[in-house]
């Protein structure tokens, strides 16, 4: 693409795209050009049709793929070469929402009762009581923990920077981890000087705990987020209130987890059991 691919990254960076956006949007631009072996410029609705349907058809990519690598087509043509996106008719897989997996209270207080190393257990009790992503977790600095106010500073999340609650029992571990370890810069440190611990090591103490835990839900590191979102709904917490400590920009996006809270669900009562106290 040369010069066009040029001035997509400084499009993408004036923007403020992520790393990992530039990376995924760019890659994709180049795999559009390579598929025709003509420039995208040259592009119309016919050959996006038939590119969408390869990716969708060939590729077999998820949905949540899909729309990341279209979103990146759309900002070549919108934003680059300021032209309109060819293929808007063209009607997309519609997003199908799916219900997060979330622990009961008990399978989380079993994950840290198995988890006996203290830098593992702070990393895990800091991501479940704060509502962190891995990648924020690793992230994490000494700084950002303010034992004064009980809150915990996230930089550079999804959402931007926001702040989210200390919990005292995660405070009380962190301050054993830190006698023990004394990270200097980064909260979690790596193996490698100056630098955090690596997300992948995050996510194998996690699925190692889970196993230890005998916990035979299929559950990731990020379902330590999840849980606590609908814990804290569960507990009678505002949607708006969660909503800020997740970062996350809409409040539709946080509105998934009052379908996965006992709390509406225990209000309702089966039809069933109607039925059975009117015949007795």
């Amino acid at each position: 693409m040369g010069k066009l691919r040029d001035q997509m990254l400084a499009d993408l960076q004036l923007c403020g795209a992520k790393p990992r956006t530039q990376e995924t949007y760019l890659r994709e631009a180049e795999n559009l050009a390579r598929y025709f072996n003509r420039s995208p410029a040259e592009l119309g609705e016919a050959e996006l049709k038939e590119y969408l349907l390869y990716l969708i058809k060939e590729r077999r990519l998820s949905e949540g793929s899909f729309r990341f690598y279209v979103a990146g087509l759309k900002f070549l043509y919108r934003t680059t070469l300021k032209r309109e996106w060819p293929a808007e008719k063209i009607k997309h897989p519609k997003r199908r929402r799916k219900l997060p997996i979330v622990l009961d209270l008990s399978e989380v207080e079993s994950i840290f009762s198995v988890t006996k190393n203290l830098k593992h257990k702070a990393m895990l009790m800091i991501t479940y009581s704060s509502g962190l992503r891995v990648s924020e977790t690793a992230r994490l600095k000494m700084t950002d923990i303010d034992s004064k106010r009980m809150m915990v500073r996230v930089k550079h999340g999804k959402g931007g920077d926001r702040y989210s609650i200390l919990s005292q029992t995660a405070l009380e571990q962190l301050r054993q981890y830190w006698k023990k370890y004394r990270p200097q810069e980064w909260l979690f440190e790596g193996q490698k000087q100056d630098d955090h611990i690596s997300l992948s090591t995050i996510q194998s103490i996690f699925r190692a705990a889970i196993k230890r835990a005998r916990i035979t839900k299929p559950v990731s590191i990020h379902t330590l987020r999840h849980s606590f979102a609908t814990h804290l709904i569960e507990a009678g917490t505002s949607l708006h209130h969660v909503q800020l400590l997740l970062g996350h920009r809409s409040p539709t996006t946080t509105t998934v987890y009052l379908h996965v809270s006992r709390l509406n669900l225990s209000q309702v009562i089966s039809p069933l059991d109607k039925a059975a106290k009117q015949a007795s």
